[in-house]
């Protein structure tokens, strides 16, 4: 297990975040829930960024954090991450925001402090690339 350090940052009207955390022994990831004063409501096709409230610090280049959508809004509600998989460098110091899209056929409201996607660490490998004669 790694050590993943993290800060926390309030809403405007200075509401602090949930900290993230994995729902179960066997999780892969931790949940990342909106950080907002309101709730939001994303119509079908509409776009919308989800502030958490966290800005975390990988231990070092050999770790990268990706950001997945939550399988329980896509499968019922349609709601998604609109860039797929949301990749957190190991040197990004800034606040985690989750880009979301609605495929679904309704509008969903996102309410102050709800689950809306998953953060997993895992490591990365750096590579070079050699160009090769064809």
């Amino acid at each position: 297990m790694i050590t993943v350090k993290f800060r926390r940052i309030a809403s405007p009207q200075g509401r602090l975040p949930a900290l993230p955390r994995r729902a179960t022994e066997g999780a892969a990831g931790a949940d990342l829930c909106a950080n907002m004063d309101e709730a939001v409501t994303v119509p079908p096709m509409g776009r919308t960024v989800i502030p958490t409230g966290l800005a975390i610090e990988l231990p070092d280049a050999g770790y990268g954090a990706f950001v997945f959508a939550r399988s329980g809004l896509g499968i019922r509600h349609g709601l998604t991450l609109s860039n797929g998989v949301g990749v957190i460098d190991s040197d990004y110091r800034g606040e985690l925001k989750v880009p979301m899209v609605n495929l679904g056929k309704e509008p969903y409201t996102i309410q102050p402090g709800e689950r809306v996607a998953q953060l997993c660490i895992a490591p990365v490998y750096t590579a070079a690339f050699a160009p090769v004669e064809e």
